[in-house]
């Protein structure tokens, strides 16, 4: 008996041992396994290095919480699972899902309410927060108040339609979240917005989305604004009204300020200095021509690697002067002064217009004016949708972004690499001016025969590559001792429309946000495009190439479940009761046979 116990009490010491060493090793090596085909719940190396630089609590409330229907619950496991992931990394990340006008109590609506608060307004000290924080506990109204937060913050409810069985009812879905790190706070989408997609088919896409959407929004609000960017001014560019929810979207990881050329006529050297401080330069629809002197200055900017977005138009037509001059209004040629830079990078904008069969709408009076008045929708073929084709990552997974007045970009045989990121449709072409346009011209039938073998033209290029100077073998503008005749590697983003960057107004003359139609109430991408711009000619972590990441996602087909619903329940929950049922009783006759002798 004394030599089972000791045999027995070795045993379990080594047991415990082994036990011991494998939970050493494993707090020391630190590994997980993704079965999945596509790597869905691998983070990219740039999303780990993000969350391992934090390096205090991150909050992540995600207020997907609720009876959803099987495409929303997707979204739902989907959003979590990714944040288990970012929190198996690093610790400091701590998340919850909530329905905030549901259940929750009332300290989470007032925690919910002071992150809400610093969305628009970071708390600079603890003492600030206190204050906030009093003012919250003397609301009377805690729900009323949550929701305007959301909505002051653009957090907007979606609608949905729950069918179970013929029976229809609506439920409204919060698909977003609030990161909060320290005194600051970000919204993170997790719905993308796709004009006639269907429900699966955006979240579809909307799960490809989640890890640069998170991993974003941790860098944003994690690390200090390191790069700057400069909005060009002096030639005409687009008034800030028109561009603030442009500006106030870089703010939020960039540092961005105002840049005037006017100081080149009497200091061209300084202003090149000044200049090259920043490391973006975006240059917004410009209507006057540039000076030599002025070239030369964004010609040795570009030289000495800093980076561009062109927003070009090189016809003169605007939408206002159409509603306005009831005959119609001329489109002419816009003489920037910039074709022998563009030539030189490899590059010509056409003094054309893009007439696109694929074309976004525009919202007309119709019948008797008055109080009356009706507004119908009209395709109108110079704003095309463009539908992005090319596999970069600017450009993947987006939706349809409108243009407005575009121009066609021609490509030269140079040494610069160039990457075609828009197109137009095959179903397009390019008009050429002067010509005349007017609204009629929504009644316009086109053929598609005359549109034949003339689309697919390019509205949206990436340069990159060692560019070579405008004024290389050329008497120079203005003196320069630092003048260069072939720049570092660089990159540049060019596209034949200055339209794409302008936001549209409220009855206030406060901007709208970027992309959204306030005739037609429908949202393009346009600023997720030119964001993506930015991100990828500042990028040195790698975080665009995340939205190049697939997933595939299967979902259930409805009606197929519907069809099948008696059959599916047999076999989903019958058959493994039945199973389980035969089991026992084979095992409760066994056990009687061997033991009932």
């Amino acid at each position: 008996m004394k030599n089972g116990s000791k045999s027995y009490l070795k045993q379990l010491l080594i047991t415990i041992a082994i036990l011991l060493v494998l939970n050493l090793v494993s707090s020391r090596i630190f590994k997980r396994f993704d079965l999945t085909q596509d790597k869905r719940y691998t983070l990219s190396e740039t999303s780990v290095n993000i969350v391992e630089n934090v390096n205090q609590p991150l909050y992540v409330d995600v207020f997907l919480k609720g009876n959803f229907p099987g495409e929303f619950k997707r979204l739902q496991s989907e959003t979590n699972q990714l944040l288990e992931e970012f929190k198996a990394y690093n610790s400091n990340i701590i998340f919850r899902f909530s329905n905030p006008f549901d259940g929750a109590s009332d300290a989470e609506k007032k925690d919910l309410i002071f992150n809400q608060f610093k969305i628009i307004n970071p708390v600079n000290s603890e003492k600030e927060a206190n204050e906030i924080r009093e003012s919250i506990d003397k609301i009377a109204d805690l729900d009323q108040e949550l929701k305007n937060s959301f909505y002051i913050n653009g957090l907007k409810p979606t609608t949905i339609s729950i069918n179970d069985k013929g029976k229809t009812s609506e439920e409204y879905v919060f698909p977003w979240a609030v990161v909060t790190y320290g005194n600051r706070s970000v919204k993170v989408a997790l719905l993308k917005d796709m004009m006639g997609a269907s429900t699966e088919d955006k979240i579809v896409s909307s799960v490809q989305h989640l890890e640069y959407a998170f991993a974003n929004a941790f860098n944003t609000i994690s690390n200090e604004k390191s790069k700057k960017v400069a909005i060009l001014k002096g030639n005409g560019e687009l008034d800030d009204r028109y561009i603030g929810d442009f500006v106030k979207e870089v703010r939020e990881n960039y540092g961005i300020g105002t840049f005037t050329l006017d100081s080149v006529a009497t200091q061209p050297n300084e202003t090149l200095k000044y200049l090259k401080r920043y490391d973006l330069a975006i240059i917004a629809k410009p209507i006057q021509r540039f000076s030599d002197a002025e070239k030369q200055v964004l010609d040795q900017y570009i030289l000495s690697g800093g980076k561009t977005l062109w927003l070009i138009d090189q016809v003169n037509m605007e939408m206002d002067s159409l509603y306005n001059e009831r005959g119609g209004s001329l489109a002419f040629p816009n003489d920037l002064g910039l074709t022998d830079m563009f030539f030189k990078y490899g590059i010509r904008l056409k003094p054309d217009l893009v007439k696109d069969i694929m074309a976004t709408p525009i919202a007309l009076a119709t019948g008797e004016q008055g109080s009356a008045t009706q507004y119908t929708q009209f395709p109108w073929l110079f704003a095309p949708m463009i539908y992005p084709v090319s596999k970069n990552p600017i450009v993947s997974n987006l939706d349809g972004i409108r243009f407005d007045f575009a121009g066609g970009i021609e490509l030269l045989n140079n040494d610069i690499k160039k990457t075609v990121l828009l197109q137009s449709s095959a179903y397009s072409k390019l008009v050429g001016t002067p010509s005349e346009i007017s609204l009629d011209m929504v009644q316009e039938r086109p053929e598609q025969s005359e549109f034949k073998d003339k689309g697919n033209i390019p509205v949206a290029v990436l340069l990159e590559g060692a560019f070579r100077s405008t004024y290389e073998n050329r008497v120079l503008p203005f003196k320069d001792n630092t003048f260069m005749g072939k720049g570092i590697a660089n990159k540049m983003i060019v596209v034949s429309d200055g339209d794409v960057i302008k936001n549209q107004l409220d009855k206030n003359g406060a901007p709208l946000e970027l992309g959204y139609d306030k005739w037609t109430g429908k949202f393009y991408a346009n600023k997720e495009f030119l964001m993506n711009c930015v991100n990828y000619l500042l990028d040195d972590t790698g975080l665009i190439n995340i939205r190049s990441k697939e997933v595939n996602l299967p979902l259930l087909d409805k009606e197929k479940v519907y069809d099948q619903y008696t059959s599916s329940q047999l076999l989903t929950v019958g058959l493994p009761i039945a199973i389980l049922a035969l089991f026992g009783i084979i095992f409760t006759f066994l056990r009687k046979r061997k033991y009932g002798r």
